[in-house]
């Protein structure tokens, strides 16, 4: 005993004046190191500053650009596409990827006209029936990915093609007239109202899919579940570790997903009145909410990016279709540029990921 406290006092003074840092790192960080961390910060940045560039060039390269009328007929284009981007925008922060999300809207519409036009339900029924089986498709979807462990891409691959081909079969390839729909189904149309602001229309679709982006911006950033999903995004087995229930977490961004995207049905009866199998988001909507997403800057990894950036993305999309037509381009340079636009993204993804790891 006496031994060990003659040792610490020896210890203790051998410790006077001695210095009292503790070992420093110091990293010096140039204006490219800030803006690459400033980057990484805040995913939405490069799309908006993308999105002001394309305002302006198109601003003066076309009188008519900035007229109120042009930007709300943006809106109304996007409307669609924004809301199956809410969708792919959660599956893509768990490193995941849904090619199902259009054929999940279009089945989902005809679902909704043909419960109520060949079997009776009342309307507004048969929307809540829409709404719940397209959130039971993409539940689906989640249970084969997450307890089955097969890849996101092919599982939505086959579902893409086994709910096209349903949607085929279960209406008959029958389309529901625009009258009819107005006449006997107002309900389904609810989205296509619009309101008239000094003369500029509206939709009401417009504003629910602010609205949607909003309330998934707040629920990704605020809440437990949000950060659940890019733990599972970013690295699935640490977040697992540490707690998180990801096979759950999966089946949920799957099936709101679903849900998602039969809103998006809706709005799609709303936007071209009729009910029709054959619309073109069915076979488009995927690819469309994927490049919102990817433009956008959210990471095809997993775990980086904002929904608020994928809004962005869709943005960048209307504004290069509509100022191109105004300046009366050939449309083809619209997919030339947004396909230049898609490689842009990922390499600042991925030039992004290298700095900040």
């Amino acid at each position: 005993m006496s031994s060990d406290t003659k040792a610490a006092t020896s210890y203790e003074e051998g410790l006077k004046g001695a210095s009292e840092k503790v070992a420093e790192f110091h990293e010096d960080k140039n204006l490219l190191k800030r803006v690459q961390h400033w980057l990484h910060q805040t995913p939405s940045a490069v799309p908006l500053i993308v999105l002001v560039v394309a305002l302006i060039v198109f601003g003066l390269l076309s009188e008519n650009f900035f007229k109120a009328g042009t930007l709300s007929t943006i809106l109304q284009q996007i409307a669609i596409v924004g809301i199956l981007g809410c969708a792919q925008t959660i599956v893509v922060l768990t490193a995941g990827i849904d090619l199902s999300v259009g054929a999940i809207a279009v089945f989902s519409s005809v679902l909704m006209g043909q419960m109520s036009f060949r079997y009776g339900v009342p309307p507004t029924l048969a929307v809540a029936i829409g709404l719940a089986l397209g959130t039971a498709m993409g539940a689906f979807n989640g249970f084969l990915i997450a307890r089955m462990k097969l890849p996101p891409f092919i599982v939505t691959l086959g579902t893409w093609q086994i709910l096209l081909a349903s949607n085929f079969i279960f209406s008959a390839n029958e389309t529901i007239r625009s009258q009819d729909v107005r006449d006997q189904a107002p309900i389904l149309q609810f989205w296509g109202g619009s309101v008239n602001p000094g003369g500029v229309k509206v939709l009401y679709a417009v504003f629910l899919m602010i609205a949607l982006v909003a309330i998934m911006s707040y629920v990704l950033r605020n809440t437990a579940w949000g950060r659940h999903v890019y733990a599972t995004g970013d690295d699935p087995d640490a977040a697992e570790l540490a707690g998180v229930p990801t096979k759950k977490v999966l089946i949920q961004v799957y099936a709101l997903a679903g849900l998602f995207c039969a809103i998006a049905g809706w709005v799609m009866i709303g936007r071209f009145g009729s009910v029709s199998p054959t619309a073109s988001t069915g076979q488009l909507g995927n690819i469309q909410s994927i490049t919102a997403v990817v433009i956008g800057g959210i990471s095809l990894f997993g775990g980086r990016g904002s929904i608020v950036g994928m809004f962005f993305g869709a943005l960048i999309v209307g504004v290069f279709e509509m100022g191109l037509r105004l300046v009366g381009t050939d449309p083809q340079w619209t997919f030339f540029l947004i396909g230049a636009l898609i490689i842009f993204a990922v390499a600042v993804d991925q030039w992004i990921r290298k700095v900040s790891g």
